[in-house]
């Protein structure tokens, strides 16, 4: 399967899912499919991020390698949404390694705050901060106190059900968020 010529032609669930068959957990494919994602054009990486976030949660060790590119990616700002969305649902279900910790939380804190952020984009923000931040007591603190300074702001249903989940894992049970 030709990956970057067929995200070219079209973007639908029916691709994204055989793209997901194709690559399965085939290392030499996947690495296709994050050129084509990491260093494609705009529009062919965005349509690229919704496979490969399936098959980052089916197989995070296949994301491992990309973790600086990835980085790097998320740190851009003039991108499509569907870029940070998809890069932060992956990153939901992986063991980032301890030297990306910082810049990582660094991202999602920004993320969080941002008001004008998506929302998909934000509550995936939050899962991601807390999972790094329950390792961390200080950053625990600072992330009840972004939460908690979000609960000032009306909130759409994910954030909001992102917060109160967060707040629950950290230990913050009797938040009133």
């Amino acid at each position: 399967m030709d990956i970057e010529a067929r995200l070219e032609a079209e973007h639908s669930k029916s691709l994204t899912t055989a793209i997901v068959a194709y690559v399965g957990e085939d290392k030499e494919r996947f690495a296709v499919l994050m050129q084509v994602f990491l260093k494609g054009e705009s529009r062919v990486s965005q349509r690229a991020a919704w496979p490969l976030s399936f098959i980052a949660e089916q197989h995070p060790q296949l994301m491992r390698p990309y973790l600086d590119e990835l980085l790097k990616k998320l740190e851009k700002r003039n991108q499509h949404p569907a870029i940070a969305r998809n890069i932060l649902r992956s990153f939901q279900q992986m063991d980032i390694p301890e030297k990306h910790h910082a810049v990582l939380v660094d991202l999602c804190f920004t993320f969080i705050k941002d008001q004008t952020c998506p929302a998909a984009i934000r509550a995936f923000a939050i899962t991601v901060a807390t999972n790094i931040c329950r390792l961390y007591p200080e950053l625990k603190n600072e992330l009840y106190l972004i939460l908690n300074e979000l609960s000032q702001f009306p909130q759409l249903p994910a954030v909001k059900s992102r917060t109160k989940l967060s707040l629950k894992s950290l230990g913050y049970l009797n938040s009133k968020i």
